[in-house]
């Protein structure tokens, strides 16, 4: 299964946590959303979330960068516990990233004009905050379509637009909702060439969930699978997809890379 991995991720040596879910449990009402729990993230990894609709890869976000918090367990960032800590705290003290599936940009401003919005709020420095909107501009070839308005980019224009806004924090940690949904083949392509480049050119820690799990298998050091809210299967892409508990719940029997 070695045609798995079509991109060249970094290993990662020091194998220290990030970020940490302990024993986390959370219910809707009687609907029981995840029951204990653990999911670990070490520095400088990419860790890819699949599960049947409902199993919780979009709640665990929320938890995350703070829009939820849980019934039990503990949200550890950096050995710090930070389940009181609002969502503008987590953000800008822990470094959180966050790309929405949906959305994470401002409809009426051009490329540029989203970019000064959001440094403008999380850059003091002038200069720098200039410098940091050129880097972004380059880094992700924003520049033919700096002065067009959001909401006449191509899906794949917007995706890396909201990338790049979530990376005007520097965050060390970045989390990617559903980033190959509604795109082409070849967007796709490119999207996961940003993602690894990410890790290994910026050192970031990257968790991304995606019902396309070939997309997702062919950019992540490590998945797992989530079902009915626990962790049922987790491991190296190649392993995960011999694992008889990830094909029962998840891929199925005739499951394939290629």
């Amino acid at each position: 299964m070695s045609n798995i991995k079509k991109f060249r991720i970094k290993s990662f040596k020091e194998k220290k946590s990030i970020l940490k879910l302990d024993k986390i449990s959370l219910k809707f009402g009687k609907k029981i959303i995840l029951d204990n729990l653990n999911l670990i993230l070490n520095n400088g990894q990419i860790l890819g979330l699949l599960g049947p609709n409902g199993a919780g890869k979009s709640t665990i976000f929320n938890l995350i960068t703070g829009l939820l918090s849980p019934d039990y367990g503990s949200i550890i960032i950096d050995a710090k516990v930070v389940n009181e800590y609002p969502i503008y705290q987590r953000t800008l003290k822990y470094k959180i990233g966050f790309v929405p599936q949906y959305g994470g940009f401002f409809h009426d401003l051009t490329v540029y004009e989203n970019l000064k919005a959001i440094a403008e709020i999380t850059i003091e420095n002038q200069s720098y905050r200039m410098e940091k909107i050129d880097s972004l501009i380059s880094k992700f070839e924003l520049d033919p379509i700096r002065d067009i308005k959001a909401n006449f980019l191509s899906g794949g224009q917007k995706k890396k637009l909201v990338i790049a806004i979530a990376l005007v924090s520097d965050p060390k940690i970045l989390l990617l909702d559903e980033p190959f949904a509604a795109l082409d083949v070849m967007t796709i392509k490119t999207l996961q060439e940003i993602i690894v480049n990410l890790q290994s050119s910026n050192n970031i820690s990257i968790i991304l969930c995606d019902h396309q799990a070939r997309d997702l298998l062919a950019c992540v050091d490590t998945a797992v699978i989530i079902h009915n809210g626990k962790v049922v299967a987790q491991g190296t892409p190649s392993s995960l997809i011999q694992n008889i508990e990830a094909r029962n719940v998840y891929f199925g029997d005739s499951f394939k890379i290629s």
